[in-house]
């Protein structure tokens, strides 16, 4: 595979993880020396330009109580955030490393509000406890789940080739 094939490779592995990750929202989030790292599910809101196709991707913002975890541990000073997202039918899945930032802009909240949101906080969009975090991404691993994989990996057995080098083309390094 040449270099030009393999970059499309991964942007196009690129628009497949934010379509997903817009369509299913959910990813295991945790702050590094924040309960000891420990993950926990939470709704992404993909903040994208007006006429964005869902693969453009966009920001990465999550409602989170400022009380417990992921917004406690922002109001500790800990910042260094890791995610792991599994789309619902198994074929993407991700690793995100970034920052995470208290951002608590009236604009944003309001055109992130959902009813999904609200059931969460007593007092709306006005409640106190509110915060708005936005995930500051700096580098994922991305990797695309392959049906046939367990046969390739049977496969690859048979003559004596290490299974775990199995098709590097679904996983790619990238700045999201």
């Amino acid at each position: 595979m040449s270099h030009h094939d393999h970059h499309e490779d991964d942007a196009e592995l690129k628009r497949d993880f934010w379509k997903a990750l817009i369509s299913d929202r959910t990813l295991m989030l945790g702050v590094q020396g924040h309960e000891d790292g420990a993950t926990r599910p939470m709704t992404a809101q993909v903040d994208q330009p007006d006429g964005a196709d869902k693969g453009d991707g966009g920001t990465i913002y999550f409602f989170a109580s400022k009380n417990e975890g992921v917004g406690a541990a922002l109001g500790a000073g800990s910042d260094r955030a890791i995610a792991s997202f599994q789309s619902k039918d198994h074929g993407i899945f991700a690793s995100i490393n970034g920052r995470l930032v208290a951002h608590n802009d009236r604009a944003t909240i309001e055109r992130l509000w959902s009813p999904f949101a609200a059931m969460y906080y007593k007092d709306g969009k006005e409640d106190p406890n509110l915060l708005l975090i936005r995930f500051d991404t700096e580098s994922a691993d991305l990797w695309r789940s392959d049906t046939s994989g367990f046969l390739k990996a049977a496969a690859y057995k048979l003559i004596g080739k290490d299974a775990g080098q199995l098709n590097p083309e679904d996983r790619a390094e990238v700045a999201l």
